[in-house]
């Protein structure tokens, strides 16, 4: 306004006009005084807000994370030793500020050895459920207190675990993250947690989701369920796969909510519902970065995925970095750039909203100078700090009872059995569009397994794997079996409960159609299901317009094997059999085949021979770590790899060649499983270079120098040069073929490297070949991950006998098995 005045008044007279000049600059200073009223005016209505002025409100200080990913890295257990450490911050408090009588702050709780975080209020306002970890030698507990800051009780106590981001139900009993299941991210080496619940007391504490990477819950809707954001991969890349997720509070049930094929944000956090609204305030942030970002409303009746569904955001030019399925590829971390950030909202209404955001600093992560504060925004412009301390202000919520949502009743139980799958319609959906019905034979349940162990060794498959095990993506597989899809696209099948689980569509000839690039799991005693593939999960099922389906008429399908084999697919236990029949003949070192295409079996420094040529020649088409988005049907896979086309005969060029039914279905479903390598992410070669390579770093760097060639570019798929060492035969590997007569005491030298090469693995083999055992850090994480699954059956077995089992009990027994056992 200022602005416009002085403009205006600029228009009026020359500036040579001395009186009209000095007018012209009261003007502006008396209207500038006016404005600066006015502002004050505005911010005092504001804190006069009776959502704010007539309850106390509820905050934390403590330091801000260390920056690396939004929602993993910020509790750095010291437990898990080495990369997962190193980033404790103590020093923080559970306070309050009472701004209807003159700001004054109470501390709930203090502490300057540890941090206390993840604060919740009960339904009727008189509780506080948080996490808390004492100091750097304890780990994240979850902790109650009164709302006064009295009777302060500990509710978990497992040892080396982190307990985190507490919620209570509608039943007063409690849900959070936690460790308990030790996994690590696929694309790292993060330890993962996923959904946990516990009885109001500390009782009885089980785990609900399975998803292989990380779960938060943030809120629980109006209807009861727990919205929560949620981390996963299948077959997609490590930046995008992060979106927001409801589950029952049972386990049952889990459903995306909002952004599973949005490319960015990169990462949607701390959503919660706005009372009265179908709205969800969440935040927009990054893959790599701190758990904050810009801010936004989402009506998910408007769609589930990209910009539609976005009612507002803040600050509004942050709608420019929403990017729509298929219009992004590498947008994860787009909203590093927002500013400003904000981070922990509270909705108090569909107009009023309590944040937290940067009051000083640059907003760089890491910056020592950036303080967070509490802010109230609201829908008509304004934002206005409430409050300030160092070292920073978080989770700012009103201490006031809330409306408590029904309580689902439980579809499950605790036998540790199975529940039940279906699909209504294979074929309903706008992602089978141009699939004829009939082409789809049968339905194929896939388990994504967890990563166990990570090694230091690294190989760069599109983000950073920790050992390698694939060219171009992050996981293992495991076939669980194939059902039947009816005549009407339905299917009715058992799944095994506590397997993270994904389906493909076949045809007759077992070639994948369509694959889903999300998982699921189906808890013991469950039945659930959804309409088709790929469908639009706000619909109602179409199940009331017509005959109940064919698969539903009978009981539910037991899953098919897959030749017998229960384990995770290898590919050089059930592919390269098929090569050294059928192929190796011609296709090996030394021949005119082998020079277009080589399919010999020799191990080279990360995978073997095979393998390196298949994907890097691009004989085979599939997503590796892909984007996003939700594919066509056909688009890749058996169904679009020049490699099968020749098994097919489709060219005539291969008359000669013939493969038996087994031995094709072996190579589809691998091309199909996203052309998987091994079988585990355990390895005999930890320090390694990859985490593979059968020999060191110095050895493979002096390799490069006798020969000629940067051996260093093995280590990331883009650079990779083709398999230059074979280490069964190290006399024919590429890397000699430049060699001359004369050089023969470098040929030595790098023949011998390599001959110590196939020496190692002879002695000590890796994972997948004969004679692997487990060792090292890789047995000490296989023994804690057993003895946690113990933990957990021992709680499932209390909660069937009616029985109540602690934390406390549980450590009293570790110890005394310790104590029985000689340690």
């Amino acid at each position: 306004m200022c602005a416009q005045l002085e403009h205006h008044l600029e228009t009026q007279g020359s500036d040579s006009d001395a009186e009209n000049k000095a007018d012209r600059t009261e003007i502006a200073r008396r209207t500038q005084s006016l404005l600066d009223e006015l502002g004050q005016l505005r911010r005092e209505a504001l804190r006069a807000n009776p959502w704010i002025c007539d309850r106390p409100i509820l905050f934390v200080v403590r330091h801000p994370y260390t920056y690396d990913h939004h929602n993993t890295h910020n509790f750095s257990p010291d437990a898990e030793h080495e990369f997962n450490q190193g980033h404790f911050r103590p020093g923080g408090a559970l306070k309050t500020i009472d701004l209807g009588n003159g700001g004054e702050i109470r501390t709930l709780i203090e502490t300057s050895d540890g941090v206390i975080r993840d604060p919740r209020m009960h339904w009727d306002g008189e509780r506080i459920v948080f996490s808390m970890r004492r100091n750097r030698a304890d780990s994240y507990h979850i902790y109650e207190i009164d709302a006064d800051g009295t009777g302060l009780k500990q509710l978990t106590h497992l040892a080396d675990v982190d307990d985190l981001h507490p919620l209570y139900l509608p039943d007063d009993s409690i849900v959070f993250s936690s460790t308990r299941e030790p996994k690590y991210c696929m694309c790292n080496r993060h330890i993962m947690g996923n959904i946990y619940r516990m009885e109001a007391d500390g009782a009885n504490i089980h785990q609900i989701t399975k998803n292989t990477l990380f779960d938060r819950p943030t809120d629980i809707t109006p209807d009861g369920r727990i919205l929560y954001d949620r981390w996963e991969y299948v077959d997609r890349n490590f930046g995008d796969a992060q979106a927001l997720w409801t589950v029952n509070p049972d386990g049952t049930n889990q459903a995306i909510y909002w952004g599973n094929n949005t490319p960015a944000p990169g990462a949607v956090v701390d959503a919660r519902v706005i009372p009265g609204t179908p709205w969800a305030l969440c935040v927009f942030s990054s893959c790599h970065d701190l758990p904050w970002g810009a801010l936004a409303i989402i009506d998910r009746r408007l769609g589930i995925d990209g910009r539609k569904p976005i009612r507002r955001i803040w600050p509004p030019s942050a709608i420019d970095r929403v990017r729509d399925p298929g219009t992004a590829n590498d947008a994860w971390d787009d909203f590093v750039g927002v500013s400003p950030k904000y981070q922990d909202p509270y909705p108090l209404n569909e107009s009023f909203f309590l944040v937290s955001r940067l009051v000083e600093g640059s907003g760089r992560p890491n910056d020592p100078e950036n303080r967070t504060g509490i802010y109230l925004l609201d829908v008509f412009g304004n934002e206005i700090l409430l409050h300030a301390e160092s070292p920073g202000c978080f989770n700012p919520m009103p201490i006031a009872p809330r409306d408590r949502p029904p309580i689902i009743a439980p579809r499950r139980d605790f036998e540790n059995k199975e529940g039940h799958l279906y699909v209504l319609d294979v074929y309903e959906g706008p992602y089978m569009s141009g699939v004829p019905r009939g082409a789809v034979k049968y339905l194929r349940v896939v388990e994504s397994p967890e990563k166990r162990y990570w090694v230091p060794g690294q190989w760069n498959a599109q983000g950073q794997t920790h050992p390698g095990v694939n060219w171009h993506s992050f996981e293992t597989k495991r076939i669980l079996g194939t059902v039947p899809v009816e005549e009407d696209g339905s299917a009715y099948f058992s799944v095994p409960a506590d397997r993270f689980v994904y389906f493909q569509l076949l045809d007759e000839n077992g070639m994948m159609i369509q694959s889903m690039r999300s998982g699921t799991v189906v808890q013991s005693g469950e039945t659930t299901g959804c309409i088709g593939c790929h469908d639009d999960r706000r619909m109602a099922p179409p199940i009331a317009r017509g005959p109940v389906p064919l698969a539903m008429r009978k009981s539910p399908d037991a899953l098919q094997g897959w030749h017998g084999h229960s384990s995770n697919f290898d590919y050089m236990a059930e592919v390269q059999p098929v090569f050294e029949r059928s192929c190796v003949g011609c296709h090996d070192f030394g021949t005119p085949a082998g020079e277009k295409l080589n399919l010999a079996a020799d191990r080279n420094l990360i995978f073997n021979t095979s393998y390196n040529e298949l994907w890097r020649k691009r004989y085979i088409k599939v997503i590796g770590g892909g984007p996003a988005e939700v594919q066509q049907p056909y688009s890749w896979g058996s169904h679009a790899s020049p490699l099968v086309r020749v098994l097919r005969n489709e060219h005539d060029t291969h008359d000669d060649v013939e493969v038996t039914g087994e031995e094709f279905d072996r190579i589809v479903t691998w091309i199909d499983l996203n052309a998987v390598f091994y079988p585990d992410y355990a390895t005999s070669y930890p320090d390694h270079p990859g985490g593979r390579s059968p020999i060191r770093a110095l050895q493979v760097n002096r390799l490069s120098q006798l020969t000629g060639r940067d051996l260093g570019r093995q280590f990331g798929h883009a650079s990779n040069q083709g398999p230059l060492v074979s280490f069964d035969r190290p006399e024919v590997s590429p890397i000699f073929k430049n060699f001359s007569d004369t050089e023969t005491l470098k040929y030595s030298e790098a023949l011998e490297i390599i001959s110590t090469g196939k020496e190692n693995l002879a002695n000590n083999p890796d994972v997948g070949m004969e004679g692997f055992d487990l060792s090292g850090i890789d047995l000490w994480r296989e023994q804690k991950y057993q003895r946690r699954r113990e933990i957990e059956q021992r709680y499932r077995e209390a909660i069937r006998k009616g029985e109540k089992l602690y934390d406390r009990d549980i450590n009293r027994s570790v110890s005394n098995e310790c104590t029985d056992a000689g340690h």
